[in-house]
């Protein structure tokens, strides 16, 4: 069995056919999903698709694109919406240069609130990071400092120093479709250096469908590509790595139940 440890079950086709989607993530073997909440003003669809399915689960965030959208965003509110059991974790947050959608102080702003509201709840912090690596090391730095929390690196395709940096303070990894590319040689490279007991496995669904599925709409079924494809770049069986990665998330993600 494999978990989705991130995924936008709200978005794009899946709303459509939610059902036939739970039903072929269960045929993949996925035992558990995580739908992730990208904006605040959608938290009540996020946590209503959770606790309409057991072995989905729930996060409380805002997404940096919607820093503008939604500013001033702070740990006590975030806090107030993780009273629900299927909440368990924070984000996902963090930063995104690569877009420019919301102002950088904004960005960072709502990501230091996130960061509060895990070290408070200790729940797990979903870290988004993209052409941000320098400032989200540093900013990440500053408040392990103030004291810890936990946290992933989501759909990781960063630096090297990066995956260095988060590992060093005690942060998971994870891995989505884009390892599948051709394209991705450098990404590839990286992931042999992370050891297998940080490592999760996502889809970041509807986006971003792996080989052999790339360009079509993305859903938590297609994890399994990607663990299949990890499984041969770190040459381990599959059964090793699903394991490992399924139990990696139970072990970071400490409210979600094992079916």
């Amino acid at each position: 069995m494999i978990v989705d440890s991130h995924c936008h079950l709200n978005y794009g086709s899946m709303t459509e056919d939610m059902d036939g989607v739970m039903a072929r993530a269960r045929n993949a073997g996925v035992e558990t999903i995580l739908a992730i909440n990208a904006r605040l003003s959608e938290y009540d669809d996020v946590l209503a698709i959770a606790n309409k399915y057991d072995h989905v689960y729930a996060t409380v965030g805002s997404h940096p694109h919607e820093a503008e959208k939604e500013p001033g965003i702070t740990a006590a509110q975030l806090i107030a919406k993780t009273r629900s059991e299927k909440i368990i974790g924070i984000g996902e947050s963090g930063l995104d240069f690569y877009y420019e959608y919301a102002p950088r102080d904004l960005q960072e702003a709502n990501f230091r609130a996130h960061i509060k509201a895990a070290r408070k709840t200790g729940l797990p912090l979903i870290v988004h990071a993209r052409d941000a690596d320098e400032l989200t090391i540093e900013i990440m730095g500053e408040e392990m400092a103030k004291g810890a929390f936990p946290a992933v690196i989501h759909c990781f395709t960063a630096s090297q120093a990066l995956a260095d940096a988060t590992l060093a303070m005690g942060c998971y990894i994870s891995i989505s479709g884009i390892v599948t590319f051709n394209s991705a040689r450098a990404l590839q490279a990286t992931v042999k250096t992370i050891p297998l007991e940080r490592l999760l496995i996502e889809t970041d669904a509807p986006y971003l469908a792996p080989t052999p599925k790339r360009g079509k709409p993305n859903e938590p079924s297609y994890v399994k590509y990607t663990a299949e494809f990890l499984s041969r770049l770190l040459d381990i069986p599959y059964e090793r790595l699903a394991k490992t990665t399924t139990d990696n998330f139970y072990a970071l993600f400490t409210r979600a139940r094992r079916p």
